[in-house]
């Protein structure tokens, strides 16, 4: 199902992503005031974000869909996204 590209864009900045606006919205998390390799993008006037566009976001963060989905609508806290990427090896 599609989301609204503000709702993940709010929802991903307030789980640590610090946003970059260039040809495209890049955000880049951060964590202990240090830039991990973890990153995606959003393109400047995106209204929707069809199911392809999640799917690939979601892979980029080293999420499945349902967990990309809680991350960005707040059921997965930061601590709790981390380790996700932690036990998968994806950040020290």
């Amino acid at each position: 199902m599609p989301k609204d590209a503000k709702k993940v864009l709010a929802g991903l900045e307030k789980k640590g992503f610090l946003r970059k606006d260039n040809d495209h919205r890049f955000l880049h998390l951060w964590v202990d005031r240090r830039k991990t390799s973890i990153y995606t993008k959003i393109s400047h006037g995106e209204k929707e974000i069809g199911d392809n566009l999640l799917g690939m976001m979601a892979r980029q963060l080293k999420l499945n869909r349902r967990q990309f989905a809680d991350l960005v609508d707040c059921p997965m806290t930061l601590p709790e996204y981390i380790q996700v990427l932690r036990d998968g090896g994806h950040v020290g």
